[in-house]
């Protein structure tokens, strides 16, 4: 039955990059910061207005088990790699890997011959200390803010191919990041790209530059509404763009976030006290306190949404399971770069499923809440780092033994014991103990 399965696997990548050769997509991937799904009215959120995102998953592909990891640095960490940030053992915050440079998804699409590009957030280094660090990761150009260096929004601290900008003055980040993109995309309009969006929005300022930041030239930090619609509004022009150049049925739009909404967000500061306020979203009539940093789905279901015309039939409704380790095989797949022989990766393709050729063949998801360490800070092998799951689209399982059957309990307020199990439950949690094993983790005891 294995060997079928995995021949089974075989056919499906080899009719997937057969598929491809002839017409290797652009690739847009736009990944938001601080993104649950209950903030898009797709998904049905209610508190803000996304019309432009809206539009691309009416008319493409939008999956409803997207999965992140908690936190920021450890999805970008599995997103590169199409590895589990355990897998990474001592890394600390804001820190990559050097064994794994070579072989991120950026590095495999560009030597398969597509000009690479990335703007907005990097936050796999400080790039004050090593500017060049995207250039070794795959990115042809970029155009990144000075993480915890200086400001993202208003007068952004930015490095173009390992310079500082000096040109941004009175200009506000996603205005720059995006004319970058367009820029990239219009220069390399005759050839396959990959423009790579890591978007500021919708994360605050960062909170420990001395005088805080401003967002704009008054002194005030955008909301989180405001945020929502420049994160909206960006999307849109960067379809638009796409369009004016005649490359939108070439390109392949893939939406998706880092983790999900913050719990609170600053709005301004009053000299140097940062004045912050709840983030609460209402969807399908129910008022969401953001769950970042949680590994329940208010932190971890973020919104997926591919869109290519002519390519991904519109108004698809998917219940595939997506993780971040998807990403790498995926976009290998889909632009007929090869990953290296011998090389292991967690990641499980969904090209088939956008190709209308199959489905993923992943059987459940997995995330952990990461801990790691400050730069200078103590490196806990990352192996110990604390809570984790895995889960099916019906049953979740954490590592100290609590099951949550998700289509009954989807805020995980009930737990159900060993002693309480089902015939289904039992099943469940049996397939889950079993997913732990193969990753090689400690799970539950039972």
């Amino acid at each position: 039955m294995l060997r079928r399965s995995l021949l089974t696997l075989c056919v499906l990548s080899c009719l997937c990059r057969c598929t491809l050769a002839e017409d290797r997509p652009n690739i847009l991937f736009i990944l938001a910061d601080d993104v649950g799904q209950e903030v898009l009215g797709c998904y049905g959120g209610q508190s803000y207005h996304t019309p432009h995102l809206d539009q691309l998953a009416r008319t493409g592909m939008k999956f409803r088990h997207g999965f992140s990891m908690p936190v920021c640095h450890p999805t970008r960490l599995t997103l590169m790699t199409g590895k589990y940030p355990f897998r990474h053992g001592r890394v600390t915050w804001g820190d990559f890997p050097k064994s794994e440079e070579p072989t991120t998804w950026a590095n495999l699409i560009r030597d398969s011959g597509y000009a690479t590009y990335i703007a907005g957030k990097w936050q796999l280094c400080l790039l004050g200390d090593d500017p060049l660090h995207p250039h070794r990761m795959g990115f042809d150009h970029f155009d990144l803010f000075g993480w915890h260096e200086g400001p993202r929004y208003y007068e952004p601290m930015v490095y173009r191919d390992g310079k500082v900008r000096e040109d941004t003055l009175g200009h506000y980040g996603p205005d720059l990041y995006v004319r970058g993109l367009i820029e990239f995309m219009k220069a390399n309009r005759d050839r396959p790209f990959l423009a790579y969006y890591s978007m500021a929005v919708c994360h605050e300022v960062t909170d420990d530059l001395d005088p805080p930041v401003p967002h704009g030239p008054f002194g005030r930090y955008d909301s989180y509404p405001e945020m929502v619609a420049e994160m909206d509004r960006n999307v849109g022009r960067l379809v638009a763009a796409l369009e004016a150049l005649q490359l939108r049925e070439k390109t392949l739009i893939v939406f998706t976030a880092d983790n999900g909404t913050p719990p609170e967000i600053i709005i301004r500061a009053e000299g140097k006290e940062l004045i912050r306020e709840p983030v609460v979203s209402r969807q399908n009539g129910i008022d969401i306190p953001g769950g970042k940093k949680k590994l329940t789905d208010d932190g971890t279901n973020v919104p997926l949404i591919a869109n290519w015309p002519g390519k991904i039939r519109a108004g698809q409704v998917v219940d595939d399971l997506v993780d971040m380790s998807d990403y790498l095989p995926t976009f290998v797949d889909l632009t007929g770069a090869k990953l290296p022989a011998g090389r292991r990766i967690d990641g499980t393709s969904f090209a088939p499923r956008l190709l209308g050729t199959g489905k993923s063949q992943r059987p459940w998801a997995y995330a952990e809440e990461a801990v790691l360490p400050k730069p200078g800070g103590v490196e806990p092998d990352g192996s110990s780092s604390g809570l984790r799951w895995v889960r099916t689209g019906d049953w979740k399982l954490y590592n100290d033994g609590r099951l949550f059957h998700m289509n009954v309990d989807e805020r995980e307020q009930y737990t159900l014991s060993t002693a309480d199990d089902t015939t289904e439950a039992k099943a469940a949690r049996q397939q889950l103990l079993a997913a732990f094993r193969q990753l090689g983790l400690s799970g539950p005891a039972k």
